[in-house]
């Protein structure tokens, strides 16, 4: 039982019986806590909600208005103490659950653990691997800070029954997260959520987990040289090399591993953003370190400026994640036909590396696959191919369980391009093959706008957008999202909606989700959904222009109908 189910929750004034509720709960959590630091931390709190200071208990309320959930993208939230934080109670908590899940069908379990340098990783990295062994089973711990792929490879090349990677990837730097894995390298998915969920909340506290003191396994590079070998084969040993790279890690721990891959294929080394190259917690030179962000790879654009590379890379904190960004002429104003710089669409990378792998060849039995809310312009390369496309649901964790993938995206900057190495997103692995492709067209003397160019002529101008509605009361999603069901738009910036998808019902091809798809009369498609880790609720718009004559016309006039579309959803979705 959850200790907001146990003590009750209720508004944050300081009413006796109410606040006197959260003092016991507190207290209680205190003298369970096996940290030092979120002892002091939620003592102080404690002591002062018990002089009757409310802001005190608005605090414990919000610290105890439930545990910390656990779903398919494992745990994630701020550092702290209390159950709706992440802390050491929590990440013991979900690390028993997750042995006593996985002892149901294997009797010792093995579990790989790695780790990011956000704050605590480390120790909540052991903590879980205490944990497994202290529940019989066996676990191995990273080396040192690395990729989320590094583990994702691991467990497959160790042959582990599950794996562990602490990391809160692109969020906030006040936060952590625990992602799991299961023994075939992907991550969790229904029905394992809740059956790992279930059994964590039958752990009645944390004293009475059993930790061990050692008898895990620290492993040593051995795993992280076989992911550099295996990646490092992902491109041609023979194809072009010359390409000038700027490269930023975002404080994450991607940087070491990327300039390795890079030199084991044979390619120049990137060139860093040292500001922003080693691994850092407090991720000083940007407020959100996730490359989709506004101003997140600023400092990446700016080196770009003086030195003139061909492209920049960007991974986001672990790695998982790639973005890049191209130059550009100036057709205007007072830098007419000098050169600047633009991030490519997550929808355009995944466009330009599907491109490049039908185009070093696969095989028949080849399926392309990408998420709901990315572009349709995949299905369209692959229909023209003659090789099969899935759509999935969002997330890498239904991606990578597609039967035969051969090459797999979703929008979010996520790309899986090996997946017989890394059944995930592989930020390391797609900055690779996406290196390959612009060196292959700078030697022909072309560029990756050329590409996408030739796409857009050939399959129609597929424009998308997104844009987010973030809100600080969780139930303000609920309450947007019922309203769009009770009352569904009849036309959307004077396009009459032709079908609406109510996603929660499901479908012969997709589990149900919580989200909504229109279909418009010009083919133009919209989905609203809530996030799965951040508390926003999000929207994805894509029209599709075709290429009659002039491609800049067709763009022109898909930029329009994307525009008025984007304003009448921000009005439809506005809380």
């Amino acid at each position: 039982m959850t200790y907001a189910a146990r003590h009750g929750s209720g508004g944050t004034s300081p009413v006796d019986g109410h606040a006197q509720e959260l003092i016991d709960a507190a207290q209680e959590w205190v003298d369970d806590d096996p940290d030092h630091d979120t002892r002091v931390e939620l003592g102080e709190v404690l002591a002062r909600a018990k002089e009757g200071d409310e802001s005190a208990v608005a605090d414990l309320e919000d610290r105890f208005s439930g545990m910390l959930e656990f779903g398919t993208a494992g745990l994630r939230g701020a550092i702290g103490a209390g159950p709706n934080r992440m802390n050491r109670s929590v990440v013991i908590r979900a690390a028993a659950g997750l042995a006593a899940y996985l002892k149901q069908s294997v009797a010792e379990p093995f579990v790989v653990v790695g780790y990011d340098a956000r704050t605590k990783s480390d120790v909540f990295a052991r903590d879980t691997a205490a944990v497994t062994v202290g529940a019989g089973g066996r676990a191995a711990i990273l080396p040192h800070t690395l990729p989320t792929p590094v583990l994702a490879f691991a467990i497959r090349h160790l042959g582990a029954d599950a794996g562990v990677m602490v990391t809160a990837s692109h969020n906030p730097p006040q936060d952590n997260g625990y992602k799991v894995y299961l023994g075939d390298g992907s991550q969790i998915v229904p029905p394992a959520d809740a059956g790992i969920a279930g059994q964590i909340a039958r752990v009645p506290a944390v004293a009475d987990v059993p930790l061990a003191d050692d008898g895990w396994d620290t492993l040593g590079d051995d795993v992280l040289e076989a992911y550099l070998d295996a990646t490092a084969a992902v491109v041609a040993p023979d194809g072009p090399r010359d390409i000038d790279i700027v490269h930023t890690a975002l404080h994450g721990v991607g940087s070491d591993t990327l300039l390795r891959v890079f030199e084991r294929a044979g390619f120049p080394q990137p060139v860093p953003v040292e500001s922003q190259q080693h691994p850092d917690a407090a991720f000083p030179t940007v407020s959100f370190p996730n490359p989709e962000e506004p101003g997140a790879i600023d400092a990446a654009l700016d080196l770009a400026r003086e030195i003139g590379p061909d492209i920049v890379l960007a991974n986001d904190p672990d790695a998982d994640r790639c973005a890049v960004a191209v130059p550009f002429t100036v057709q205007s104003g007072a830098n007419d036909g000098g050169t600047e710089w633009r991030m490519l669409r997550g929808d355009e990378v995944g466009a330009l590396l599907g491109h490049h792998v039908l185009a070093c060849g696969v095989e028949d039995d080849a399926v392309f696959a990408n998420s709901i809310v990315s572009s349709r312009l995949l299905a369209a390369m692959a229909t023209k191919a003659g090789i099969r496309h899935e759509e999935t649901l969002t997330g890498f964790k239904w991606i990578a369980r597609v039967e035969g993938l051969r090459y797999g995206y979703e929008e979010a900057l996520g790309y899986c391009v090996d997946p017989g190495v890394v059944r995930d997103k592989d930020g390391v692995s797609a900055a690779l093959l996406m290196a390959e492709l612009a060196a292959t067209v700078k030697a022909e003397g072309r560029t990756l706008q050329d590409v996408l160019d030739d796409l857009a002529v050939e399959h129609g101008v597929h424009a998308t957008d997104s844009f987010s509605v973030r809100v600080a009361d969780l139930s303000l999603i609920g309450t947007v999202m019922t309203r769009l069901r009770e009352q569904p738009p009849a036309e959307v910036a004077g396009l009459a909606v032709s079908r609406t998808d109510d996603l929660s019902l499901g479908s012969e091809a997709l589990p149900p989700t919580d989200g909504l798809r229109y279909f418009l009369e010009d083919d133009s498609r919209i989905i609203v959904r809530p996030s799965g880790t951040e508390p926003k609720l999000k929207v994805y718009l894509e029209v599709i222009e075709p290429v009659s004559s002039d491609l800049t016309t067709a763009r022109d006039a898909a930029a329009e109908r994307l525009t008025a579309i984007r304003t009448a959803m921000e009005g439809l979705t506005r809380v």
